[in-house]
C-alpha cells in the first residue's frame, strides 16, 4: 500500500487499575502494542510515535520510523486527560502541519482497512475530527438527566422516550479505535471536543476495547480462533 503522509501517534502507559501492564502483555504471540504499529503500517502511515512512561520501551530500539516520546509522570497517571498527553506529543514529539492517526493500543481488533477509512474520509475536508464508532442500542435516546427538582430532561428528542424502540433512529458509540485530526487544528484548539465530527462505522466483533483481563482473555480467543480458521 501507498505509504500515507501521517504520522500515527501511539499512547502506552505503563499503569493500568483494570490489568497492569496491559499494553506489553502478550495478545497472540505478540505485545498488546505491537499490534498497533502493524496496523498502523498496514494502512501504509510509515511516521510512528509512541507516547510512553514505559521504561523498557524508552530505551529499546525499534525500526527506522517509530520514534519513542518519553511521557512525563504527571501525565501517565490514571486520570491524566487524553488532550493533555496528545498536547504534550505534538510539541515535543511531533512538530509542524501534520496529519495525526491517534491509535489506542487497547483496541487490538481494528485493521488497517478501518485507519484508512478515516484517513479518506478525513481527507475529504468536511469534519476537523473523524472517530471510528460502532451501532449501539438505540433505547438509549429513551434515557435523560435528573434535572433541578427532581425534572426530567431527555438527552435528546422528547418524542423517543414514548416511541417503540423498534421505531428509534440508529445510534452509534464511539468505540476509541481511530481518531484522525489535523495537528494545527488540535494545538489551536487544545481539545478533540470542538469542530465538526466525522464518523466511520466498524462492526461490534472489532470494536472491543481491552480494559480488564477478561477483556485480554475474550480478545485473544477471538484472534486465535481467526488465526485457526485462516489456517
Amino acid at each position: 500500500m501507498t505509504a500515507r503522509d501521517a504520522v500515527a501517534i501511539i499512547p502506552l502507559r505503563a499503569g493500568s487499575k483494570g490489568l497492569p501492564g496491559k499494553n506489553t502483555r502478550p495478545l497472540a504471540g505478540r505485545p498488546l502494542y505491537v499490534h498497533a504499529i502493524e496496523q498502523a503500517q498496514a494502512a501504509g502511515i510509515e511516521r510512528i510515535v509512541i507516547s510512553t512512561d514505559i521504561a523498557d520501551l524508552i530505551e529499546r530500539p525499534f525500526a527506522s520510523g517509530i520514534t519513542v516520546l518519553p511521557r512525563p509522570a504527571e501525565l501517565a497517571s490514571d486520570d491524566a486527560p487524553m488532550d493533555v498527553v496528545l498536547g504534550q506529543v505534538l510539541s515535543h514529539g511531533v512538530t509542524g502541519p501534520a496529519q495525526v492517526v491517534l491509535l489506542q493500543a487497547t483496541s487490538p481488533l481494528r485493521r488497517g482497512g478501518d485507519i484508512s477509512a478515516a484517513i479518506d474520509l478525513h481527507d475529504r475536508g468536511e469534519f476537523e475530527l473523524v472517530l471510528s464508532a460502532t451501532q449501539a442500542n438505540s433505547g438509549v435516546l429513551k434515557w435523560g438527566r435528573r434535572g433541578a427538582g427532581g425534572q426530567f430532561v431527555p438527552l435528546s428528542d422528547p418524542a423517543h422516550c414514548f416511541a417503540n424502540r423498534a421505531s428509534l433512529p440508529p445510534v452509534y458509540r464511539p468505540n476509541g479505535a481511530v481518531y484522525v485530526f489535523d495537528a494545527d487544528w488540535f494545538r489551536q484548539n487544545g481539545t478533540l471536543a470542538g469542530g465538526r465530527i466525522g464518523m466511520v462505522e466498524m462492526p461490534p466483533e472489532r470494536s472491543h476495547d481491552i480494559d480488564t483481563l477478561a477483556d485480554f482473555e475474550a480478545v485473544e480467543a477471538m484472534l486465535k480462533s481467526v488465526s485457526s480458521s485462516a489456517g
